[in-house]
């Protein structure tokens, strides 16, 4: 069987968010809301996780010394 395509994190916002308005709508039959309600669920998954990796990988700040060579470091914010 094939494997499905991992939807990109704005394919999952675009299809999340369609979701959540065929819900809002209220034409749907409860097998469908509760088809959507599982779906929606794992699609928000999916974006808090490509989230947190952006995050995680914005904390590193890339700096040049002073001989031109390239060094990471934490980034830390006042309030954080």
């Amino acid at each position: 069987m094939p494997r499905k395509k991992e939807l990109s994190f704005e394919e999952s916002l675009d299809k999340l968010e369609s979701i959540v308005q065929q819900m809002e709508n209220g034409d749907s039959s409860l097998k469908e809301l509760m088809d959507n309600y599982t779906e929606g669920m794992k699609l928000g998954e999916a974006c808090l996780k490509e989230l947190s990796k952006a995050e995680a990988a914005m904390d590193l700040v890339v700096q040049v010394d002073d001989k031109g060579k390239i060094a990471e470091s934490k980034l830390v914010i006042e309030g954080e």
